[in-house]
């Protein structure tokens, strides 16, 4: 139409009709007796110029095709007979030569007119043969459909597009209202009426066109697809601007609408498979993307080793136990239709997300085996390894490098087109992305299973009662995947009631980390059982870390052969409290002080001396001796709880100290607290251990305690004391047994040690008897020959006691057994 001026669009006559080309009547000898306006302004002859000459005038013999030579003079060419439609070349009046197409026609009759012949230049004939051209195009050869109604919105001309895409004649349809052809569509584009009727009347009554509408319906000759067409719709109106109707432009779009989705629920597919490292979550989003755009039913089965971290054994169906992990049905969205609402959702438009259904009841059952018949699309993708099409089911094995690790089946319904090529390689991608997802979260649950039995062995995961202190903890690790990390703390049993305390923290989060931190605090139990004082015993941890890693550890190191170790650096606070005199030693290696919190509430940090990191080595480690009233609490905590990104340890000190001060909450609401507070949410950019400890103090009634001189009479003594406060205990049952370690470990010291002697009997969950004096020889066990007449003292101690060992002092050492009580039952 833009090539076109007003007035031409108004005018369907051709460039020949006889009404508007240059007109030429002649008579029997081409002589021209009569000449049309149109001729004069077409060829610049006036008719007095024209009429009596000859035809050849201006009108010369020769065809168009051949060159024309200039005109030597004004004779007119003689001219061949012009009896039909031809192309000729004219001569204008001023001497221009011009290609024309001619038409001629007889004039039948009385008169001299013989022929009426008909001029228009050939370019203007061209442009109008190529509208018709386009005119019949349109008409007959065109995808796209065009239809025209009147002002009542009935058709009155379609094209052959169209025609087909209806499926009938077009007087078998003509006159009839687009939502009658179309009665199950609806526009999916926002923002415009949902109805044919609705649009085209708001075409009809604004003069405004709508463009690209994208309308979702299912013609006439495809009654069970549903199709996508691109609509388009102006008014029409004539030369005088009375409104004949709107025409319709419709071009189907479903193959690009089918692309759009699939490539749509690829990227819905990214987004939501593989989110979580969880194999049945990452199997139930699969179901939640494939339905119900792609498929009705969708079920996913795995091998029952996947669920538990392992590779599935090989072998075909007859080795794979199934499971049925997810399963979902697009019946249940049709269910979740609100009363009121007229069939299932409406459409979205291409690439916009779609509300899904829960799955239905029958698809709720947890994890049930599965068993197909021999035969089945399942047992034959199982068989075989590939994927199965079986009329509307189509079976896809979940493929892991060699390993199959499940099946993934979509099922559409009976009435439902089969899966094409497209969808086919559709639904091979989704699976095969699921599978990637699924056997990352199969590592993850094997790596996780390996990773959580780690910390079960090296954190302590139950610390048993002590008589010494009460005990609350809490253990974050920044490695929350995983679950372990460096930090660790520990309460160890001591001899005497005593207890040693420790917390510390290795460099780095994860396996390595959590590998490290269990060598020491193996080490610093091991440590621990021998009775060092906390200077000691960080000085033979530090000597230990100080050694060469690969000395220490073996040729283990990185891929390039570098060994990184994390266990230089780590820091540790060690610490013993002993319940009878209430004294606590404590002694760290670059750790943070503990917090002590007196009975009254008083908070504080003792000014221990601070020492290296484990491993630097250089300087020496000292001790802090305090004494501890009944009721304290003492803090023993890593740098990540009172530091952070966002604030200050000092600020984080400040917290903590807050926390603690209340005196009338518990040690498992003062760990709740302190964790709330300095970690919000329970995240943490570092592990984290925390220990609180509150203290106690065995009654003087539970204690007694001599002095001997070093001299022979001191075993009797020794005896006759200990029977006489067992008697006063009621414990009369252990006096043989007790007489007789006293006895053997009195004989030793008067023997072998010097000084006076300390005899002590503590009465807790066993019965403790410890003997100290002022040597630092340890007694140790051995054979004694036949003919000796001494070594078996000690040996029957030891078969007496359920434990004994020797503690020493900085005046001397002490030897110490553990007797059990008696049975009650």
């Amino acid at each position: 139409m833009s090539a076109w001026n007003a007035a031409q669009s108004a005018d369907f006559r051709g460039p020949l009709d006889v009404t508007r080309a240059a007109t030429v009547v002649v008579d029997a000898q081409d002589t021209v007796i009569g000449w049309s306006p149109a001729a004069e302004e077409l060829l610049g002859y006036r008719p007095h110029d024209v009429v009596g000459q000859p035809l050849g005038t201006f009108l010369p013999a020769r065809p168009a095709a051949l060159p024309v030579p200039p005109a030597e003079d004004s004779a007119p060419a003689p001219v061949g007979p012009v009896r039909g439609n031809e192309i000729r070349v004219a001569r204008h009046r001023d001497g221009r030569e011009l290609l024309v197409a001619t038409a001629v026609s007889a004039l039948p009759g009385p008169g001299t007119a013989e022929r009426v012949l008909v001029v228009t230049e050939l370019k203007d004939l061209r442009a109008w043969e190529s509208r018709l051209a386009l005119l019949h195009g349109l008409a007959t050869q065109s995808p796209v459909g065009l239809a025209i109604y009147d002002s009542d919105l009935r058709l009155t001309w379609c094209n052959t597009a169209y025609e087909r895409e209806i499926g009938l004649p077009f007087a078998e349809f003509s006159g009839l209202r687009a939502d009658e052809l179309y009665s199950g569509g609806k526009f999916v584009t926002q923002g415009y009426p949902r109805t044919l009727d609705s649009v085209m009347r708001l075409v009809l009554d604004t003069g405004e066109p709508i463009l690209d509408l994208h309308f979702l319906g299912r013609p006439p000759s495809d009654p069970e697809t549903d199709h996508l067409w691109s609509c388009s719709y102006y008014r029409l109106q004539d030369a005088d601007g009375h409104v004949l109707g709107v025409c319709e432009d419709a071009f189907d779009i479903s193959d690009r609408y089918r692309a759009q989705q699939r490539l749509a629920l690829l990227v819905e597919a990214g987004r939501g498979i593989g989110t979580a490292l969880d194999v049945l979550v990452t199997a139930e989003k699969i179901t939640e993307v494939a339905v119900p755009e792609f498929a009705d039913t969708v079920t996913v089965d795995l091998a029952r080793s996947v669920l538990d971290g392992e590779v599935p054994a090989t072998g075909g169906s007859a080795a794979m136990a199934l499971v049925q992990v997810a399963c979902r049905s697009a019946g249940a969205a049709a269910e979740a239709t609100e009363p009121g609402e007229d069939g299932p959702p409406e459409p979205a438009e291409p690439g916009q997300p779609v509300q899904r259904g829960e799955p239905p009841e029958q698809c709720r059952r947890p994890l049930p085996p599965v068993e197909y018949p021999p035969g089945s699309p399942q047992d034959r993708s199982l068989s075989s390894g590939g994927l199965v099409l079986d009329d509307t089911t189509l079976v896809v094995p979940l493929r892991a490098g060699n390993s199959v690790l499940g099946l993934v089946t979509f099922v559409r319904g009976a009435d439902a087109a089969t899966f094409d090529n497209g969808e086919i390689a559709l639904a091979d991608e989704l699976v095969a992305r699921t599978a990637v997802s699924i056997d990352n979260a199969r590592r993850f649950t094997r790596e996780r299973t390996a990773a959580l039995a780690l910390q079960r062995q090296l954190l302590p995961q139950h610390v048993p009662r002590q008589s010494a202190v009460d005990l609350a903890y809490r253990y974050l690790p920044a490695d929350d995947l995983s679950g372990v990390g460096g930090d660790w703390f520990d309460a160890i049993p001591l001899s005497g009631t005593r207890v040693g305390l420790v917390v510390g923290d290795v460099v780095g989060h994860g396996l390595q980390a959590a590998a490290t931190m269990g060598r020491l605090r193996t080490t610093v139990r091991a440590f621990a059982q021998m009775d060092m004082a906390p200077d000691e015993l960080l000085t033979r941890l530090d000597d230990l870390v100080g050694q060469s890693a690969e000395e220490q550890w073996g040729e283990l190191g990185t891929l390039d052969g570098t060994f990184d170790d994390v266990t230089t650096g780590a820091t540790c606070l060690y610490a013993v409290y002993d319940p009878v005199s209430r004294r606590c030693v404590m002694a760290r290696a670059g750790h943070l002080p503990p917090a002590v919190v007196h009975p009254d509430g008083r908070v504080s940090f003792p000014d221990l001396p601070a020492g290296p990191p484990l491993g630097l080595g250089g300087l020496p480690f000292e001790s802090m001796e305090i004494e501890l009233p009944v009721g304290s609490l003492l803090a023993l905590f890593t740098d990540g709880l009172v530091e952070a990104r966002d604030r200050d340890i000092d600020h984080g000190l400040d917290t903590l100290a807050r926390v603690l001060g209340d005196r009338q909450a518990s040690l498992e609401e003062l760990c709740d607290r302190a964790v709330a507070q300095l970690l919000p949410g329970g995240t943490t950019a570092d592990d984290t251990a925390l220990l609180l400890v509150r203290t106690r103090e065995l009654d003087t009634s539970q204690v007694a305690e001599w002095e001997l001189p070093a001299e022979p009479v001191a075993p009797g003594r020794a005896r006759e004391l200990a029977t006489a406060q067992l008697r006063q205990w009621g414990l009369d049952e252990l006096s043989f047994a007790t007489e007789l370690v006293v006895s053997e470990l009195v004989t030793n010291a008067v023997r072998y040690a010097g000084g006076p002697l300390h005899l002590r009997l503590i009465r807790d969950r066993t019965l403790l008897c410890e003997v100290a004096d002022t040597g630092h020889t340890s007694p140790h066990l051995r054979h004694s020959g036949d003919d000796d007449e001494g070594g078996r003292g000690l040996f029957i101690v030891a078969q007496l006691v359920q434990r004994w060992g020797t503690r020493y002092t900085r005046s001397g050492k002490t030897i110490w057994t553990e007797l059990a009580f008696p049975s009650t039952g």
